[in-house]
């Protein structure tokens, strides 16, 4: 069954998010899948982040269309990367819904994880939830990392990792991922970027200017 993550029933989200102790965005769609990430420190332009809720929300939408109930799929964009989880009944749903999401407008490339499986239980997306939960404060206990760089996205105890991260991080983040309990596997899906990237963008945006006076003194 496919339906938006912030319709989750309230009891479950709030158990979900005290068991992770973390502060996290609402995921996309009902599943294991579930990403952690706070707009405030995101390394994508405000333009990027909006485009991205966009893509998801047209996928999810186009995907119900063409697949309806039969399948279980996660839609996660980051930066026009878009990644799909989930189960689907057969390989022609598999491809279908690669191909619906590729006709979404301004998406740049699609990552396909769908497996042929009978959907995920309930039992087993909880406890994707909390992997996903253990990761990020992981994340965010590394006094060498932004927390808050990083996408996360649980399946199956398959964990993804997203973000525009240096290489140095990328390696942090995913030898942190990979000794979480109950992580099976780690999947990098990084945008990396350089040292010097990254440096530029921690410079403090320059406030606005006083305006300069013309003419000489008033008295």
């Amino acid at each position: 069954m496919m339906r938006a993550h912030r319709r989750l029933p309230l009891l479950v989200l709030a158990g979900l998010l005290a068991a992770a102790t973390l502060n996290a965005c609402a995921p996309v769609l009902v599943g294991g899948a579930v990403m952690t990430g706070m707009a405030a420190s995101d390394r994508r332009t405000a333009g990027s982040q909006l485009e991205d809720e966009r893509i998801e929300t047209r996928g999810a939408g186009r995907l119900r269309e063409n697949l309806g109930e039969r399948v279980h799929i996660n839609i996660t964009s980051y930066n026009r990367q878009v990644l799909l989880t989930g189960e689907v009944p057969n390989e022609q749903d598999k491809q279908l819904a690669e191909q619906v999401v590729s006709r979404v407008e301004n998406v740049r490339s699609i990552v396909n994880e769908l497996v042929v499986l009978g959907a995920s239980t309930l039992t087993q997306r909880s406890s994707d939830a909390l992997v996903t939960g253990r990761v990020k404060s992981n994340l965010i206990d590394a006094k060498d990392l932004q927390s808050n760089a990083f996408k996360v996205v649980t399946e199956r105890g398959v964990v993804y990792l997203m973000g525009r991260v240096t290489l140095r991080e990328a390696d942090r983040a995913t030898d942190l991922a990979s000794r979480t309990s109950g992580v099976q596997k780690v999947v990098r899906l990084f945008e990396i970027i350089s040292e010097e990237e990254l440096l530029e963008m921690q410079q403090p945006t320059p406030g606005p200017q006083p305006a300069k006076q013309t003419g000489g003194p008033a008295y």
